[in-house]
């Protein structure tokens, strides 16, 4: 699965996006937060419990407990605001 960050989330976590293959306990994006949370202190920081951050499965905005079956895109960015 690609997971990809956006504004200074790219920037915290280093990296813009990653190939990752998830662990079989991983089944929805809050459990996905959680385990990136592992994978570095910029990941630590940028996906943080109570962090202000979306995501979007499949360039679909979603929440925390959206299953990730058969997904193949997750993406992490800042609140925005339109007018």
């Amino acid at each position: 699965m690609k997971v990809r960050y956006f504004a200074w989330m790219k920037r915290t976590v280093g990296v813009a996006e990653e190939e990752v293959v998830l662990p079989a306990d991983v089944r929805t994006v809050g459990e996905l937060v959680e385990w990136l949370r592992t994978r570095s202190g910029g990941h630590a920081e940028a996906l943080a419990a109570g962090a202000a951050f979306g995501t979007a499965v499949d360039q679909r905005t979603t929440t925390f407990d959206a299953l990730l079956t058969g997904a193949k895109e997750v993406a992490f960015f800042p609140p925005f605001t339109g007018g």
